[in-house]
């Protein structure tokens, strides 16, 4: 199966499963491009085909990614954002190599204090 009909088939999986997830997740390719993202990543920016890294790359330090992808099993790690514990997920595809999906339970609530906080700066 070629790359794109691949891409097309795990997205439509993808959105069936973390569609409707109340966190932002990125379904995402080793190389660290985002194929999809679900309806919360989307509210607060996340797109397609853009590299997850890209935007913020100091908070990817701690990036788990090489490492779930290359174990084949999730990877956790907790950290703190402000007052917010996030707990972050790497999973791999399952058989699917060099795919993941990557979520933080608790990212949302930071980003939403984030949000008001810079909104009262104004």
């Amino acid at each position: 199966m070629e790359q794109q009909q691949l891409e097309e088939k795990l997205s439509q999986a993808f959105q069936l499963m973390w569609g409707k997830f109340p966190e932002p997740v990125m379904l995402i390719r080793r190389n660290r491009t985002i194929v999809a993202v679900n309806e919360c990543c989307k509210g607060f920016g996340g797109a397609p085909g853009v590299k997850c890294n890209a935007v913020n790359p100091e908070k990817h330090k701690g990036c788990k990614a090489n490492q779930a992808l290359d174990k084949d099993e999730a990877v956790r790690q907790d950290t703190v954002s402000g007052e917010t514990t996030i707990l972050g997920y790497w999973i791999p595809v399952s058989g699917v190599p060099d795919y993941y999906v990557h979520f933080g339970i608790g990212v949302a609530e930071s980003m939403k204090a984030a949000q008001a906080a810079a909104a009262k700066e104004e």
